[in-house]
């Protein structure tokens, strides 16, 4: 469909959109969906994509739109909710696409008859109670050591057949033993999750009752358990700073954008307790209000350890916006905890950030500022506020003022020297890199080497061997250029031979179509490999361009760089910028040829299984490998399962006896974990055409 039919398709469309909430998804001219989103009037924002002018970002989004559906929904909460599940469904490439960076630890009580304390990382709906997340490993692990010696649940994953050492410590009931009943776990799981949601004074006030009338019973061993247990919480808790005069568990966002990039910052309240700081940072290309709250949602879809609240910045000016208001208010303002330490390079740690705002919480809760912080919300606030408290089932604020509007304003600043962060690191990256391409031109005297093609081999003893190339780019990677190659005329494990091979028939390539020809070529190993390139290059092809050499250690890292004729070692200081640039080449090269070589051996047990069945030609082994996608699957399948495809009866007996056979099974565990190599490979190749932007890497020059 040419262009013009796409613009007409789409003009007609606009012409139908109604006047109600919903959910749009773009289309690519392939009909993929590339972009979902949500609007309260469909025709009113799905209009705006195709009027007005656009930021760069957005601009490449709207250029890729050869079509859209739209669904109507009853209310913005029914949009807000299906726009999360539809971006979980088709990851469109221009959506904010939550990734688990991160994980902090929480605390779980688990669901089962005899329940027990663990720290977990994965948060999961299994009707177990969470507490967190904690600011590392290290904390949730001593909160949980704490708990251990307080209630006695149970240890062990399994109950064991007897009583083991925590019931001797007095750290479990023993219910592998003895009876524990129902009633004495819940007591104990009551107490626990009171304290992890903030009743730790109240339990450190009994504990202390409890110690003094030991003592005055004269049970003093039993008083100096309980004073110890005491000195564990007081330990704990005194590692935290206060932060506001509330206990309530609460998460506050703040977000700021640079660039066409997002930056959120979330900061996690425990208790009435800075603990913790997460920050993620993506590309956007919608609205840059709507991708937050899409990122929102999606943070919250699969979580069921929910604080009590969360608190997020108001619609009504967005982030750039109020980057900007902020500067002009100096010091008028709240006291910045961030803007202060933005000079010095770094985004504030949690913790450094709730010692800060300590003084400014005390110093505003006299001031009675703390009042009306909601008030005066914007009508779309009022409708996330609603969608959300609606399918959550907790409060959601939207500050105007007072503490939450200044807790919000922490969070956004964290986020804009996060990002600024972010463009420094990659401003001196792009710096060092720069420098270090040209350096290492002067070290091998050739001038600026700014293509580098780079080759290494791999085998199993001489079995299944392949090789590759890798070609960066002015000091990156430049994977639409990686080349794979299957070695065809060395027989055995010869390395220099194969070397000679893939030169050979990469520049031969280069010469008859007129290709770019890199500045080096680097080779993996030493002088052997060098020699045999430079052989092929300037004796066979009468090409003369600069070869090096990087050769391993025991380690099988990179120790030296070689080059010249006779091939001699380069003085290049292992902590040079120059020396890591040839160690991300040594390590990428390594790592495609590596992964090529395991694609290639698994193909060829899967085919040797196959082929050793009699009645089982090309033609067979192809269709079987396409309608089945793997051996495994062949091997689990019925005989009437072959029908399907043509195969009789009796073959596909034979197939199924040979393949569920002893020497199947040593087969089976290599292939198992690589699917289906058939129709992956001979998918790859026009996967392989759509270049770096789809992420995937060129076929092999076979």
């Amino acid at each position: 469909m040419a262009s013009k039919e796409y613009s007409e398709l789409i003009r007609s469309k606009l012409a139908l959109l109604p006047d109600k909430p919903g959910c749009y998804l773009m289309k690519n001219r392939e009909g993929t969906i590339i972009y979902v989103g949500k609007a309260k009037v469909l025709k009113n924002r799905v209009r705006s994509y195709f009027t007005g002018s656009h930021g760069a970002k957005t601009q490449r989004l709207v250029m890729e739109i050869a079509d859209f559906e739209y669904i109507v929904t009853a209310s913005n909460m029914e949009a807000l909710i299906l726009e999360c599940n539809l971006i979980k469904q088709y990851h469109p490439r221009y959506n904010v696409l939550l990734k688990d960076d991160k994980s902090f630890p929480y605390i779980k009580i688990t669901h089962e008859e005899q329940p027990r304390l663990e720290v977990t990382r994965r948060v999961v709906k299994d009707k177990g109670k969470y507490f967190g997340p904690y600011p590392n490993a290290f904390a949730a692990q001593q909160t949980k050591k704490l708990l251990d010696r307080l209630y006695p649940l149970r240890k062990c994953k399994v109950l064991p057949d007897k009583v083991c050492l925590y019931y001797h410590l007095g750290q479990c009931l023993a219910p592998c033993e003895y009876e524990v009943t129902r009633e004495q776990n819940e007591k104990m799981v009551n107490e626990i999750s009171r304290f992890l949601n903030g009743g730790h004074d109240a339990i450190r006030n009994e504990l202390e009752e409890r110690m003094l009338a030991a003592a005055e019973e004269l049970n003093f061993e039993r008083a100096k358990e309980l004073r110890d247990q005491i000195q564990h919480i007081d330990a704990l808790m005194e590692k935290q700073k206060i932060t506001t005069t509330d206990a309530v568990d609460r998460d506050v966002f703040g977000y700021a954008v640079d660039k066409g990039w997002m930056c959120v910052q979330i900061l996690y309240m425990r208790s009435g307790k800075m603990i913790e700081r997460h920050v993620t940072l993506f590309p956007y290309y919608g609205d840059e209000y709507e991708d937050f709250l899409s990122f929102v949602t999606q943070y919250y879809s699969e979580n069921p350890a929910l604080p009590k609240e969360i608190v997020l910045p108001s619609s009504s000016m967005p982030a750039a916006a109020e980057a900007a208001a902020g500067k002009a208010e100096g010091a008028a303002n709240a006291p910045d905890p961030a803007a202060a330490d933005a000079d010095k390079g770094g985004a504030l740690l949690a913790a450094e950030a709730a010692a800060v705002y300590e003084a400014d919480t005390a110093s505003a809760v006299e001031n009675g500022s703390a009042a009306a912080d909601d008030a005066a919300p914007t009508a779309e606030d009022r409708d996330v506020k609603q969608a959300l408290e609606s399918w959550l089932k907790l409060k959601v604020h939207f500050p105007q003022r007072g503490l939450k509007k200044q807790m919000t304003h922490m969070a956004r600043e964290n986020a804009r020297v996060a990002l600024e962060e972010k463009f420094r690191m990659l401003e001196r990256d792009e710096e060092r890199t720069v420098k270090a391409v040209e350096s290492l031109g002067e070290w091998l005297g050739i001038g600026p080497v700014r293509r580098i093609e780079a080759f290494d081999n791999s085998n199993i003893q001489g079995a299944d061997p392949v090789s590759a190339m890798v070609v960066f780019t002015d000091g990156k990677p430049d994977k639409k250029e990686y080349r794979k190659y299957k070695v065809r005329t060395v027989q055995g494990p010869d390395d220099y031979e194969t070397m000679r091979e893939v030169i050979r028939r990469r520049y031969e390539r280069v010469l008859k179509e007129g290709l770019e020809p890199p500045d080096l070529v680097v080779v993996d190993g030493g002088r052997g490999q060098i020699s045999a390139a430079v052989d092929v290059l300037e004796n066979e092809l009468g090409l003369y361009i600069p070869v090096c050499g990087l050769v391993k250690d025991a380690k099988h890292k990179t120790a030296q760089l070689m080059a010249g004729d006779p091939p001699e070692v380069v003085p290049l200081r292992r902590d040079s910028q120059e020396f890591y640039l040839l160690q991300r080449i040594q390590e990428e090269v390594h790592r495609f040829a590596i992964t090529f070589h395991r694609e290639t051996r698994a193909k060829s047990m899967i085919v040797s299984q196959l082929d050793a069945i009699p009645g089982i030609g090309e033609k067979r082994r192809k269709l079987l490998l396409k309608h089945f996608g793997s051996v495994k699957r062949m091997r689990e399948a019925s005989v009437d399962d072959f029908r399907g495809i043509g195969i009789g009866d009796k073959l596909a007996r034979d197939i199924i006896a040979a393949l569920r056979g002893p020497e199947a099974d040593g087969d089976g565990a290599a292939e198992g974990a690589e699917g289906a190599f058939e129709d992956g490979l001979t998918a790859v190749a026009p996967a392989m055409e759509q270049g770096s932007d789809s992420g995937s890497e060129p076929v092999s020059e076979t």
